[in-house]
């Protein structure tokens, strides 16, 4: 999943390395037109078409679908407290530098590297997945469900929410420092 309201362009170069890949887009009624474009401009010219009727059509022909948990960051403080999480922060390497959530459960796991980076993660384990606003991170939880990680919960609002609890955080770095 990319969607269209983000970078859409860019995280499709930067995702899909093979621009021979074939895309069947998966988008709202009257978008496929907008994406095809989109995905045309930055060089992928491989699409097949479109879903008629989007998911909701998927779903009525009982094709089989998957879903991303999500929890808000108040959720997210309440059960950090209560059991240690693994969690993969999905921001760019300045934002992670910057500041981040303290402890050893915490991994950097750039979004941008994700394919090159899969050995990191263990399949087994439940991770917590955000990113700065949400954009990202339900892209990588996208990438990893289609890669049969399943135990990806992703924290809605991202690392904006989480600065707003009292889970533990590094100190402010100012990027231009770095």
């Amino acid at each position: 999943f990319i969607g269209l309201n983000g970078g859409f362009a860019p995280w499709v170069g930067a995702l899909i390395t093979n621009i021979q890949q074939p895309i069947l887009l998966v988008v709202p009624e009257g978008a496929s037109e907008e994406a095809i474009t989109r995905l045309a401009r930055v060089g992928y010219d491989n699409t097949l078409g479109y879903l008629e009727g989007g998911i909701n059509a998927w779903m009525a022909s009982g094709k089989e679908t998957d879903q991303i948990t999500s929890i808000s960051a108040e959720e997210f403080s309440v059960k950090i407290k209560e059991f240690k999480h693994q969690v993969l922060d999905v921001r760019k390497d300045g934002e992670y530098t910057s500041m981040h959530l303290k402890g050893d459960l915490v991994q950097h796991f750039a979004l941008d590297y994700i394919n090159q980076q899969m050995d990191q993660i263990d399949v087994n384990k439940t991770y917590h997945i955000h990113c700065a606003g949400g954009y990202r991170s339900v892209i990588a939880a996208s990438i990893l469900k289609a890669r049969g990680y399943h135990k990806i919960i992703d924290i809605s609002g991202g690392f904006a929410a989480l600065k707003k609890t009292d889970v533990p955080m590094s100190e402010f770095v100012c990027p231009t420092t770095l």
